[in-house]
């Protein structure tokens, strides 16, 4: 049985399935409560396998409210971000203007950055980001938000209304897999069941307290909450925390970023 999933698995690595149709734009929501897991290291690496995988257009954009860095793993070529998204909306006509207001990686995934300057950040609120997601709507085929920590913050709301998958990122030790589970279990407290029932959990085993002798244990936990588990090994090529190339990270790596993808698409063919 495990070879035939593992193969199964295998497949999908070269070609994803292709969504249904040419509806809506799919929201996928990246979330933890908890940070320093490597959600956005985690969410770029999703972006960079779908992007690589899909002749569609895949943008990720930074709705931390505290700052984020997601435009940091990428290289930068412009200084927009989604407060001039929010300011210049009504100006915007047609992809070309939009595009350059992203960054755009050797993988083709466009990145969207948060704003730079704290004080404006923590104004970006709810209204804003949905001024931005309905922009990015209408370019791209797969979004990906890079959430803040706060769960109960306002740009939550609408992210997670909006949301067609969720990947919720969680570190390698007890202590982190207790937070993301709790995570779940807010999400399910708040009306959130379906999407968690369908959710994907991506364990990162790179970070500082992770204990190898209970990564099976902490898996098989999330496996009964949740529609899969995919590890996320250590790659010195991440932990540096600077720009990814994914080309020059360690084919487990790169592996367990087609893997996440494929399964991301699965969930939105194949919704519970």
């Amino acid at each position: 049985m495990a070879k035939a999933n593992k193969a199964a698995t295998d497949s999908r690595f070269a070609k994803p399935k292709p969504l249904s149709s040419h509806g809506p734009a799919r929201i996928i929501a990246m979330c933890n409560q908890k940070g320093g897991v490597g959600k956005t290291t985690v969410s770029t690496l999703l972006g960079m396998a779908l992007a690589l995988s899909r002749e569609d257009r895949i943008i990720a954009i930074d709705a931390n409210p505290d700052r984020g860095t997601l435009a940091e793993r990428v290289s930068k070529s412009t200084r927009f971000t989604v407060r001039d998204v929010v300011n210049r909306a009504a100006a915007i006509d047609g992809f070309t203007d939009f595009s350059t207001m992203v960054s755009r990686d050797v993988t083709r995934l466009d990145v969207l950055a948060s704003d730079s300057d704290p004080m404006l950040s923590e104004a970006f609120d709810e209204g804003d980001y949905n001024v931005v997601a309905d922009m990015a709507a209408r370019y791209y085929s797969i979004v990906l938000t890079d959430c803040g920590t706060g769960i109960v913050h306002s740009v939550m709301r609408p992210t997670l209304q909006r949301a067609n998958g969720l990947v919720i990122v969680s570190g390698g030790s007890v202590d982190e897999a207790r937070l993301a589970s709790e995570t779940l279990t807010w999400l399910e407290a708040n009306g959130y069941g379906d999407l968690v029932r369908n959710s994907i959990v991506a364990l990162n085993t790179a970070t500082q307290a992770t204990q190898l002798v209970k990564l099976d244990e902490i898996e098989q936990h999330f496996k009964t909450r949740v529609r899969h588990v995919v590890r996320i090994p250590y790659d010195p090529a991440l932990a540096a925390g600077s720009v990814i190339k994914f080309k020059d990270l360690r084919k487990g790596t790169r592996d367990a970023a087609r893997e996440l993808a494929a399964l991301v698409v699965d969930g939105l063919n194949n919704p519970l």
